[in-house]
């Protein structure tokens, strides 16, 4: 049985996503090119409140999307023969600043298979990752330009966020073996 450990609770949460909002804008240099891009599931979710401390704090209406990247995976031949696929919608990406948004931050294969996605759909001016929590343990050479925590891991450890849209609480919690 693992023990669990909390990383962040709800106000933390909060108080994460707000100091990572900021830290959008500033590094996007405002809002008027800003897109957020969510990658299913709780990624998509992250947006949407990113998107809202954002718009709340900057009088905008900075557009949001979502990305389902089960079809870009490196390993799609392991998942079988029919895939559960999700929606991909996004706004217009040319040109623009693009905001990946993702829970995690592991192996870097999810962001891979996004920025894949992501050049099918346009020709972003500029693409920043943003994710609530960066584990370590990477494959592949990214890293994320907006970090809410990050926290060291053991190969065999899971980083759980819930979040209350699909969970019905916020928080952020360590499982290890």
């Amino acid at each position: 049985m693992p023990s669990r450990s909390p990383l962040l609770d709800e106000r933390a949460l909060g108080r994460t996503l707000v100091r990572m909002a900021t830290e959008i804008v500033e590094r996007g240099r405002g809002t008027d090119d800003l897109v957020l891009v969510g990658i299913q599931r709780r990624g998509v979710e992250l947006a949407d409140r990113l998107k809202r401390l954002i718009d709340q704090a900057e009088g905008s209406n900075v557009p949001t999307g979502k990305l389902d990247i089960t079809l870009y995976r490196d390993d799609l031949q392991t998942i079988g023969p029919r895939p559960v696929v999700g929606e991909t919608r996004l706004p217009n990406l040319d040109g623009r600043t693009v905001v990946i948004v993702d829970d995690v931050l592991y192996t870097g294969r999810t962001v891979r298979a996004a920025l894949d996605e992501c050049a099918d759909f346009g020709r972003p001016r500029r693409i920043l990752l943003c994710v609530l929590v960066d584990r370590g343990g990477r494959e592949l050479p990214i890293q994320a330009d907006i970090t809410g925590l990050t926290v060291g891991t053991r190969p065999g450890d899971r980083v759980d966020v819930f979040v209350s849209e699909l969970d019905g609480r916020d928080a952020v919690e360590l499982a290890r073996t």
